[in-house]
């Protein structure tokens, strides 16, 4: 039998609920309930099953770091880049996405971070949704997901949790917090510190701590998110035309962007 259906959260879903400092005006809730509420919608099950460029660049990013650790060949041999790059059939993607990935490959050549490092655990970046950790907070019980890209041990067996990172964005402390507290739930016993690492800038953020009333704080703030989304999907499908009332849009120039503008009524694609 599966798990039994609990209201979930994640540090995508916080992201969607407040996002970054530096990036608010690419907040929009009516993105997020078109992506967590409207998803099962074919119109909207279409375009969620597109990657936008992005998200296509993270993906194969991450698939590439394993593919120069899945054999320890590819990084000594001179043709280890070119292996790395038919495997992810990087010439049959857009001439943008390409571009990018030959780049963050040749880069991670030069400076393969984990070579030598004791790997714990390394996602291929498409196993699909992680299983869910179940989380208590107080009577309230929630589902938390947390893909972690990357796990190694430091010497003394700290268990170091690696997030790899694409485009120019800041380092979101919230999403090791997320991370952190998924690792105290699924290793009880390690101690665990967190850090990003941008492939295309080559740069690695200090590693990230939590206390117990961090973590405490983290979990808290995560079952308040579940409880509102829960509520919020529930008002939608008890009064769907209230779409825009629940989830309401922050129309301008990030519409641009957006991957739901072709069937948003509010979007500004003319904007220049």
């Amino acid at each position: 039998m599966g798990k039994a259906w609990l209201p979930f959260a994640s540090y995508n879903l916080w992201s969607q609920f407040a996002p970054p400092v530096g990036q608010e005006r690419w907040y929009c809730d009516m993105k997020r309930g078109y992506a967590k509420v409207r998803k099962r919608e074919p119109e909207v099950t279409a375009i969620l099953a597109e990657d936008t460029q992005p998200q296509r660049v993270g993906l194969l990013a991450q698939r590439g770091v394993y593919e120069f650790h899945a054999d320890a060949q590819r990084l000594a041999n001179d043709d280890g880049l070119a292996q790395v790059s038919q495997i992810l059939r990087l010439e049959q993607e857009s001439h943008g996405v390409k571009e990018r990935l030959n780049q963050i490959l040749s880069k991670y050549c030069e400076n393969p971070i984990l070579l030598g490092k004791r790997i714990f655990s390394l996602s291929r970046g498409d196993e699909g949704v992680p299983e869910p950790i179940r989380i208590r907070c107080g009577n309230y019980a929630f589902h938390l997901f947390a893909a972690i890209d990357c796990i190694f041990l430091e010497p003394d067996g700290t268990l170091h949790i690696l997030d790899f990172k694409t485009g120019r964005s800041d380092f979101d402390e919230r999403q090791a917090f997320v991370y952190l507290l998924a690792a105290s739930y699924l290793y009880p016993q390690r101690r665990a510190i967190a850090s990003f690492y941008n492939l295309e800038l080559c740069k690695w953020s200090e590693p990230i701590t939590a206390t117990a009333s961090q973590l405490n704080a983290v979990r808290i703030e995560l079952m308040r998110l579940a409880q509102r989304h829960e509520w919020e999907k529930k008002q939608y499908r008890k009064n769907p035309v209230d779409f825009e009332r629940i989830f309401p849009p922050n129309p301008g120039f990030q519409c641009k962007h957006c991957q739901f503008n072709r069937i948003c009524q509010f979007s500004t694609r003319e904007i220049s």
